[in-house]
């Protein structure tokens, strides 16, 4: 039998109930909400989405939504410390589209990086983490110039370990360790320098999405070809989408490029 909104709304009400929790349900929107009694803050649950993954892993889906609601709802209640959690900030990249405020409308700490991509930054807090926003940082007294000297030292304090593939006589490179910071190790220009100084082509760099970092030596017109239909792959499959552009990496700077086909990329 066909399960239905109201079914898997009743199974959700198994899944969320705590005393300090309240849900609801709009049934036009098919959307369930769990959020704290106390500071209404909640998270939204799109009742057909979780449907279509319970029809295909079952009980499995619902445990794992249980595990990240609860979490995302841990973290809405919980207040985070910088001080002494120096060793767990680490930038994080994102679109230039991303938000640039809370929900709550508070300001996100970020720098801009490219004309693709912006830096933010988190505090880790093990199973996820927390962007910092200006409140965090007024609070604890801490600059911006602190803070981003912190993450990144800590983001090249992470193992690089790529995998390597040759494709039509070029060499690509992939780092995707899926600890979030995947893409942020793009921010290892020691990483860079070192990968430019064994390059036999030109180094152009991708991140397609948070979870991979792409870094390739380029040595022929295949290469370009190879490396935007990769880029483009992974920015469709990705979990948080950044830029399916690559970037040319001279000098320490990365140039955003639009790659023809057969040719070489137009900065």
């Amino acid at each position: 039998m066909k399960m239905t909104s109201i079914k898997m709304k009743r199974k959700l009400d198994e899944l969320f109930t705590r005393d300090d929790w309240r849900v609801s349900f709009n049934r036009d929107k098919d959307i369930y909400r769990v959020e704290w009694k106390d500071t209404k803050q909640g998270v939204k649950i799109n009742i057909p989405n979780v449907i279509a993954k319970y029809e295909r892993r079952g009980d499995i889906a619902l445990e794992e939504l249980q595990f990240h609601v609860s979490e995302s709802l841990k973290m809405m209640n919980e207040e985070h410390q910088l001080e002494g959690k120096e060793k767990h900030i680490y930038p994080v990249i994102r679109a230039t589209s991303f938000p640039k405020k809370t929900k709550s409308g508070t300001a996100l700490v970020y720098t801009e990086h490219t004309a693709e991509t912006n830096i933010y930054y988190a505090l880790d807090l093990g199973t996820t983490y927390q962007l910092i926003d200006e409140n965090m940082l007024n609070e604890q007294g801490w600059s911006y110039e602190r803070l981003k000297e912190i993450s990144l030292f800590n983001i090249r304090s992470l193992d690089v370990n790529p995998k390597k593939d040759i494709v039509a006589e070029n060499d690509f490179y992939f780092i995707a360790t899926q600890d979030g910071y995947d893409a942020s190790r793009i921010l290892n220009e020691a990483f860079l320098e070192e990968m430019k100084a064994n390059a036999v082509g030109e180094i152009l760099v991708a991140v397609p999405h948070q979870d991979v970092l792409i870094v390739a030596d380029v040595k022929n017109k295949m290469g370009y070809d190879i490396l935007a239909q990769m880029t483009m792959k992974f920015f469709a499959e990705g979990r948080v989408p950044i830029t399916s552009l690559p970037f040319a990496y001279d000098e320490k700077h990365l140039e955003p490029v639009f790659i023809l086909a057969k040719n070489k990329p137009e900065k």
